[in-house]
């Protein structure tokens, strides 16, 4: 009796779980108690409720006939140019034969462009779910505070099976963009960008927040904003430190690459807010915005580049994206469109910056994967390195995201609203988390009181009229 199959090797299978999780933990609890400590306080529990949601909307989708779109077999091989290596052909990979078999992607291991995997395609399915879930929760900042919650629960699903599995087989399953040669080491591209240019086209279709709420847009707790941010951070150890499928000295390298940038791109920040921002000072939000511009930047790239190079991708990265975020809400289409925490900054502009710096600092001494006797089997090179057609491929492969996404995410919002509200009521806004939920994050004092004496939980949060609640000044 053995206790698992011969190409099975346990430490690669554990690192993969345990980066998955770290992954997860990125979106659950992460996401949502640092976006919960953003918003308003009248909209932690409608934050909180999206993420969870979102993140459950995904999993049943993805092992029942998303992950085989993004990583499976092309849909029709015979379709011209890109359309031959698109998308995926659906299917489920429930049932013990398919879980329990050696991971596999057909057109990445079937032509010999890395070793073979040493995990079950349950392992490599739920570390790609992990990375499909945190997609839509990251765009949600773009839509929090109006977004009707029957919408958001029609949209998940459809938006990770017709988009987020396009963008994963074109760069990842060995697609059109993978075949060229474009990088994306871990997402900066297909988590993103994508999250960056769907959460802005969402945001201008849905409309803007009701103006006093964007006018007051506060964060009401900053200790949790802290801490989920802090989750993220560490996090990304799993994010790039399990895309290279194995426990080895990549995965080390990246995740040394991830937290050196992030950190260079933090300070950076905090340099600009200090010496060059609108109040001089420096500021804990700030922060926050250069770790995860860092974050992000690196992403496309941790694998690829030295220290060096990860250190030149956070100063330039953050200095990017820092002059966007200051100047470009003044100029059009973005003093057009409502996105409520900046996502088009921090993802979709520090992704694109990210995918285009691997262009240029791709090392070809780092070592991706080795031959037996320990040179060199794969690496890659950027234009510092005499590459310059890598900076090409990777505006191609920018360019089909942005412009895919865009479209896709329009057509899918405009559909839906064909049959529900994409935006909530405006009496409903005004009330937030007690009109859409019949609970509140911070209950009144009194209100707790009495229940503890008399009342169930439940008729704690009992909302008064929607038309009285709008009348009380709002406490956030």
């Amino acid at each position: 009796m053995i206790p698992y199959p011969n190409w099975l090797d346990a430490g690669d299978n554990a690192w993969q779980l345990v980066a998955a999780t770290l992954v997860g933990l990125m979106s659950i609890p992460g996401i949502a108690i640092l976006y919960g400590g953003l918003v308003q306080r009248k909209w932690v529990v409608n934050t909180m409720f999206m993420a969870f949601t979102g993140f459950s909307l995904v999993l049943v989708g993805w092992v029942l006939w998303e992950f085989k779109m993004g990583f499976g077999e092309p849909l029709d091989p015979h379709w011209p140019g890109i359309l031959g290596a698109f998308v995926g052909r659906p299917g489920t990979i429930v049932g013990s034969a398919s879980e329990q078999q050696q991971a596999w992607i057909p057109l990445v291991n079937g032509n010999d462009l890395m070793p073979s995997f040493h995990f079950p395609q349950a392992t490599l399915a739920y570390f790609h779910f992990a990375f499909a879930a945190i997609t839509p929760l990251l765009f949600m900042g773009s839509v929090i505070g109006r977004m009707n919650i029957r919408a958001w629960l029609l949209f998940v699903p459809i938006w990770s099976t017709l988009v987020y599995t396009v963008n994963a087989f074109l760069l990842w399953g060995g697609g059109w963009w993978a075949a060229k040669g474009a990088l994306d080491y871990s997402g900066g591209y297909v988590i993103h960008l994508a999250a960056g240019t769907s959460g802005f086209v969402a945001a201008a279709v849905i409309g803007p927040r009701l103006a006093r709420d964007r006018a007051h847009g506060v964060p009401n707790n900053l200790p949790m904003v802290a801490v989920g941010a802090g989750i993220l951070w560490l996090g990304w150890n799993g994010f790039n430190g399990g895309d290279m499928y194995f426990g080895g000295h990549n995965a080390a390298l990246a995740v040394l690459n991830t937290n050196l940038c992030t950190a260079v791109a933090l300070l950076v920040w905090v340099f600009w807010d200090m010496f060059v921002g609108p109040q001089r000072k420096p500021t804990f939000l700030g922060g926050i915005n250069g770790m995860i511009v860092g974050l992000v930047a690196i992403t496309p790239a941790a694998g690829f580049v030295t220290g060096i190079g990860a250190i030149y991708i956070g100063i330039i990265a953050s200095s990017i994206v820092w002059l966007a975020w200051t100047y470009l809400p003044k100029v059009p289409p973005f003093n057009k469109v409502d996105d409520a925490l900046g996502v088009v900054y921090t993802h979709g502009i520090a992704g694109l910056a990210g995918g285009m710096l691997v262009g240029i600092f791709a090392d070809p001494a780092v070592a991706v994967y080795l031959n037996k006797d320990g040179t060199t089997a794969f690496s890659t090179s950027g234009w510092l390195y005499g590459n310059l057609d890598q900076l090409w491929k990777q505006a191609g492969s920018a360019g089909t995201v942005i412009v895919y996404d865009a479209v896709m995410t329009f057509l899918i919002l405009k559909a839906i609203g064909l049959f529900v509200k994409l935006r909530a009521p405006d009496e409903v806004l005004e009330a937030g988390d007690i009109a859409v939920h019949d609970e509140e994050a911070y209950p009144a004092e009194s209100a707790v009181a009495s229940a503890s004496v008399s009342e169930p939980v439940a008729a704690v949060a009992a909302p008064a009229p929607i038309a009285e609640q709008a009348k009380e000044p709002d406490s956030s």
